[in-house]
């Protein structure tokens, strides 16, 4: 986190920890307003990775599970870079901006990321580096904060992962239960929007924003949970994560084997639990009927709520849901996960509409 926007968030009451914002003195009324009112949060939580050069698109279009070649000024995607075994080691957010590509991914992703693909630049020519400190970026959720933002902007993205630029600014929409977008930009743009929010957004820290994530059920993949996950575990497909017709990309036969030959037998679902230790992300989950030798899945990411207790995103076994038996949180004597409806829906769900 650049040391001057550091200071700046600190003067505005938010504490702070290993470069995250945590909170802005109130843990409980932030998440609250998170899920009923309009907040901006801090993303520096969030790495850059930009990517510059001619052959910057070919290089992308080889490497990650979506295609590319879909991502314009105007467009941005989420998209995974798997191991050749097909599990994701990073996942992002991949847009445009003055002609290079950026990667937002979880800070602690960056580096790795970074060094992995290098090895992949060969005779290229494209230039990878870390632009952490060159673009400032923050989120901004609810209908007053967006109509506030839409005042000082030409045009506001209004379709998920529909791209605006104006004002030095880089506008994305990212799904979520409210009107919702991240924001790019130099330091002096980037201080002088939060300023012009602080009557109308509640400051909160990254768990709040992580909340509407799982809210959303849009997953993120933490050093926690590397090559945990194959893309459709994650219902990446289901977010436009995933192109099923770009061509060879690193770990595609194995995505696409599990996507036209296989049975999906992990996905991703909602839950709610009431506990008094916090789940953590990689927790394993336990339930009587699961596989022999196997668990019965795991947390991707949890987040308290304002209503007690925590929200969470896991991967689970899906004959579980069938047998009645309950999902427990890390053993047989964990607390019971309750499920919670999904923003969008599974395949069979859509076949079953159809039906109707």
């Amino acid at each position: 986190m650049i040391s001057d926007w550091q200071a700046f968030l600190s003067n505005a009451g938010a504490v702070i920890a290993d470069a995250q914002v945590e909170h802005f003195g109130n843990p409980q009324q932030e998440l609250a307003s998170a899920v009923d009112g309009d907040i901006m949060a801090d993303l520096s939580h969030f790495g850059l990775l930009r990517v510059a050069g001619p052959d910057g698109l070919n290089f992308l279009q080889g490497q990650f599970t979506n295609d590319v070649r879909l991502v314009t000024n105007d467009h941005s995607q989420l998209s995974g870079h798997c191991s050749p075994k097909g599990r994701i080691l990073a996942l992002f957010r991949l847009f445009r901006r003055d002609d290079a590509y950026y990667l937002r991914m979880p800070a602690a992703l960056l580096p790795p990321t970074l060094e992995r693909l290098r090895k992949y630049i060969l005779m290229s020519k494209v230039t990878l580096s870390d632009a952490g400190d060159e673009l400032l970026r923050i989120g901004l959720s609810g209908p007053r904060a967006i109509a506030a933002l839409s005042r000082q902007l030409d045009h506001l993205p209004n379709e998920v992962d529909e791209v605006a630029h104006g004002n030095d600014l880089t506008v994305i929409r990212v799904a979520g239960p409210h009107p919702r977008v991240e924001v790019y930009g130099p330091a002096a743009s980037i201080r002088a929007l939060w300023e012009s929010m602080a009557d109308i957004a509640q400051p909160v820290g990254a768990p709040a924003w992580a909340l509407l994530d799982i809210h959303a059920a849009v997953p993120t993949v933490y050093p926690e949970t590397v090559e945990a996950f194959v893309p459709q575990m994650v219902n990446l497909q289901l977010v436009d994560g995933v192109s099923f017709r770009k061509g060879c990309y690193t770990g595609q036969e194995v995505v696409a084997r599990m996507q036209f030959l296989g049975k999906l037998k992990r996905r991703m679902y909602r839950a709610h639990v009431d506990d008094d230790g916090a789940p953590r992300r990689g927790d394993d989950l336990y339930c009587s009927h699961s596989e022999s030798g196997q668990g019965a899945g795991k947390v991707v990411d949890a987040q308290p709520t304002p209503r007690g207790g925590y929200d969470l995103l896991v991967v689970l076994q899906v004959s579980l849901l069938d047998t009645g038996d309950l999902i427990r949180l890390r053993d047989e004597h964990g607390a019971p996960l309750q499920f919670e409806p999904m923003p969008y829906p599974f395949p069979q769900d859509e076949e079953q509409q159809q039906a109707h």
